[in-house]
């Protein structure tokens, strides 16, 4: 088998925005783009567009540009989005909700199979055409429906032992929304980390230098 090549994680960062860009075109009934229309859009230089499309065999042809659909299609498959994959909500507080209801309208590559609660004044309500259930059932719920991602929207007091929990059922995937850090303790687990508060304190020094 041809080993793949390497490719950066910054590169595998900018495919999601050049997806929802080409998405957008593609809506709108444009047939093709240019490298220099993509840059500009994305804040990005041309030739920076070029290498990156270049690291999964370019797609491009010269004085034509790129296939908008072709291309939407091809950065879909590369990031997975032609295959869905089955996730798990822990968590279905404010901020739970807000994620389960945003995964029921626009949620590529991932299907949201169950939402689990410990606390009794949620379980058993109904969020994002799911009925929450008791976080006791997590252990047979995960045996009998195999889901390959948690999102994780804990407290970080309770995450640790949650993580500890659903490691031990199998899933080594996790959207966490908490400020615990998962792979300091399991290095083979795939993290994607949500750090709201990061988030606004670098808009907090940007608006500050701005200030300045």
């Amino acid at each position: 088998m041809q080993k793949k090549p390497y490719i950066s994680m910054s590169v595998i960062r900018r495919l999601p925005r050049y997806y929802r860009f080409l998405v957008d075109l593609d809506r709108r009934g444009i047939l093709r783009v240019s490298s220099k229309e993509l840059a500009e859009k994305m804040g990005f230089t041309a030739s920076q567009v070029r290498q990156d499309f270049n690291c999964f065999g370019g797609y491009g042809q010269q004085g034509y540009g790129y296939a908008v659909h072709q291309l939407r299609e091809e950065i879909g498959t590369i990031l997975g989005l032609d295959r869905v994959h089955k996730c798990i909500l822990i968590g279905a507080g404010n901020l739970g909700k807000a994620i389960a209801t945003h995964i029921s309208y626009n949620f590529a590559g991932f299907e949201l199979i169950g939402i689990f609660d410990r606390g009794e004044q949620v379980v058993g309500q109904s969020l994002a055409g799911l009925t929450v259930l008791p976080y006791g059932n997590l252990r047979s719920f995960c045996a009998e429906n195999k889901p390959v991602m948690a999102i994780l929207c804990v407290p970080h007091t309770a995450t640790e032992s949650i993580v500890d929990d659903l490691y031990a059922l199998g899933i080594k995937s996790f959207w966490n929304f908490s400020h615990y850090d998962i792979s300091l303790k399991y290095k083979d687990a795939l993290v994607e980390n949500v750090q709201l508060n990061d988030s606004m304190m670098t808009l907090c020094y940007r608006i500050s230098e701005i200030e300045e």
